[in-house]
């Protein structure tokens, strides 16, 4: 058994930071109009990594501001950021990586333009590159998960690793900001069939859900987002990085 990388995120909307509950925009929930605090505050905690989702960009809405908060809260931070959201060529990620982000999550283009996928390892580095399978009832979902694709998330994982892509972030969207648990058995699925690494995200409620995930971290699951649960106080950062260490 491995250890577990905690990644806190933080969801841009409007330039604050939000939550959605399992992805809708009518779900939303305000925590902190200022995300730059969260941010030092995720890493004062003890954080080693942060992961931002631009929600203006992934619904396709303009996102001019969310950006300007990127750019900012990456260099308030000395973590690395991963950032996804929105990420629809080549141009949004030179300029993302130009702010200093450590590593893009591309979700619907990874689906629309597989071949596209391949160019972007090439020219960006597959350090640089994730991709984020967001998945519902096991099918691949996208543009902000508003559209359902006729993929299944096993085939698009295949596709990905394929296109020369070494880690995924799979969200169970159902799941996410419910506080249902982690869908541990097809995040672990994700990863056995694609050989991958793999983030899992959506659904962290408790500590025993960091432990669990541990417990599954010889299946290729080696680390994981938590936002609603870190925000809803049900844990801390510390309390999260301590059960998601080796022990």
């Amino acid at each position: 058994m491995g250890s577990m990388l905690v990644i806190p995120a933080i969801d841009l909307r409007q330039g604050k930071c939000v939550r959605l509950t399992q992805g809708r925009k009518e779900a939303t929930t305000v925590y902190d109009a200022d995300p730059i605090k969260v941010a030092e505050d995720f890493e004062r905690d003890g954080a080693r990594m942060l992961h931002v989702v631009d929600l203006d960009g992934a619904f396709s809405e303009s996102n001019v501001r969310d950006r300007d908060v990127l750019h900012d809260l990456v260099r308030a931070v000395s973590i690395p950021v991963q950032f996804g959201g929105g990420l629809r060529g080549a141009k949004d990620i030179e300029q993302v990586i130009s702010f200093g982000v450590a590593r893009v999550v591309i979700g619907t283009l990874a689906v629309e333009s597989p071949d596209l996928l391949t160019e972007f390892v090439g020219l960006f580095g597959v350090e640089h590159v994730a991709v984020g399978i967001d998945a519902r009832n096991g099918q691949v979902v996208t543009r902000g998960w508003e559209t359902e694709e006729q993929v299944s998330a096993l085939t698009l994982a295949s596709r990905v690793a394929a296109a020369g892509v070494e880690r995924i972030i799979f969200t169970d969207v159902q799941r996410d900001g419910t506080l249902a648990g982690v869908n541990i058995d097809q995040t672990c699925m994700i990863a056995e069939t694609s050989g991958l690494k793999v983030t899992a995200s959506g659904g962290v409620a408790s500590l025993a859900d960091l432990e669990r995930l541990r417990a599954a971290s010889d299946r290729g699951i080696d680390s994981v987002i938590i936002g609603k649960a870190l925000y809803e106080g049900r844990f801390t950062v510390a309390e999260a990085i301590a059960a998601g260490l080796e022990a």
